[in-house]
């Protein structure tokens, strides 16, 4: 009777309303699930189109991201240079696999994605897969830079501004904070003398102290070869170190090396004047600013300094250089001689003479530098 009842009146069954109902449901659930699919798709593709750069090779951006940057800021570094569209999709396709498994099958099959510090080259045309695949290989662009031996702070922080690793103010202000010097129990007031001269193979735009924390801890691997030194206490390696500059910046040759600090250490014993031409040198361009001098004449040897060893026996306040390991071997362990002077006699090779006695010594007005 309610059937016939329902024909009669129009009225639809409950059965037949349920299933419209779940029919419309699942429409619209296609229908949202359709437009998120698509929407999705529109924004994770590439920005450009490869097939529209047939004539020329699309721009290559250069992306830089730092150690310990996140995720999220790794996105809004790709839309801030234009590589992707929204950083917000990118970083869900990060954190969920399973979207980066559906939208891209043909790389399926990651159990998580680690983005990694580095240097890289992007450009618009890259779908997803492409720069996940790029900011996962940890790929780096490195600059190769030589540090002679005998540079001082503000050399070696003039020759990584040029090579564009880190400004030499950011250097230098770093290597005389007391609380960053404290921390590798150094017992001086700067890290002069500490930086190890070596290549080193460093990342364009670089922060100081990693850069320093390199040449540090190359500075203590490297003395760990001298049995001497790794036994001393930072107060006594320090003074071994403010010898081994000087060294460096007086010997050319290197078997004369531990003769050049006999001398010093003849002359320390006894409380005579180290006479180091080094150190006028120093105090010519490192504490007056001047220019690298030819010579250094008399009158250089009167300037009033701390470090004039003309004037004043003992070491210097600070290192003047940073040795390597040809000094620092030679400071820790000097030959044994009674010589109390030494002269340089062939500026080209850079050989010395040595003497014991001041009558076997002549000075000269004009004394030679190493450069």
């Amino acid at each position: 009777m309610k059937e016939q009842d329902n024909k009669v009146t129009g009225k639809k069954s409950p059965v037949k309303i349920i299933l419209i109902i779940f029919a419309v449901i699942v429409s619209l659930i296609l229908v949202l699930f359709a437009s998120a699919y698509f929407y999705t798709k529109s924004q994770i593709s590439p920005l450009a189109s490869n097939t529209s750069n047939t004539t020329k090779e699309v721009q290559k951006t250069r992306i830089e991201i730092s150690m310990g940057t996140s995720v999220y800021r790794i996105s809004e570094i790709l839309e801030e240079n234009n590589i992707i569209k929204n950083a917000k999709f990118f970083y869900y396709f990060v954190h969920y696999p399973v979207l980066f498994d559906f939208f891209f099958p043909q790389q399926a099959g990651l159990s998580q994605i680690e983005l990694k510090s580095g240097i890289y080259y992007l450009t618009p045309s890259m779908n997803y897969a492409e720069i996940i695949e790029t900011l996962s290989s940890g790929r780096q662009e490195y600059i190769k830079i030589v540090i002679p031996e005998g540079l001082t702070i503000s050399k070696i922080g003039e020759l990584l501004e040029e090579n564009g690793i880190c400004t030499k103010n950011d250097f230098r202000n770093l290597c005389y904070d007391r609380d960053f010097v404290n921390k590798y129990n150094i017992a001086g007031t700067s890290l002069e003398g500490f930086l190890f001269p070596d290549t080193y193979f460093l990342n364009p735009g670089m922060e100081p102290e990693v850069v320093i924390d390199m040449m540090l801890s190359n500075f203590y691997e490297k003395i760990a070869t001298i049995e001497s030194l790794s036994e001393m206490t930072p107060e006594q390696l320090y003074e071994k170190v403010k010898l081994a500059s000087i060294v460096e910046r007086e010997y050319r040759i290197a078997d004369e090396a531990p003769v050049i600090a006999s001398v010093f250490v003849n002359r320390l014993k006894y409380n005579i004047g180290l006479y180091s031409c080094a150190t006028i040198e120093y105090i010519l361009t490192e504490v007056l600013g001047r220019p690298h001098p030819d010579r250094i004449l008399i009158e250089d040897t009167r300037i009033d300094s701390p470090y004039n060893t003309y004037l004043y026996a003992g070491l210097p306040p600070t290192p003047i250089s940073n040795p390597g390991l040809i000094s620092l071997n030679a400071a820790a362990n000097p030959a044994k001689t009674k010589y109390y002077f030494f002269q340089i006699v062939d500026p080209e090779e850079g050989r010395h003479v040595f003497t014991t006695t001041f009558d076997e010594h002549k000075l000269s007005h004009n004394l030679y530098l190493k450069k």
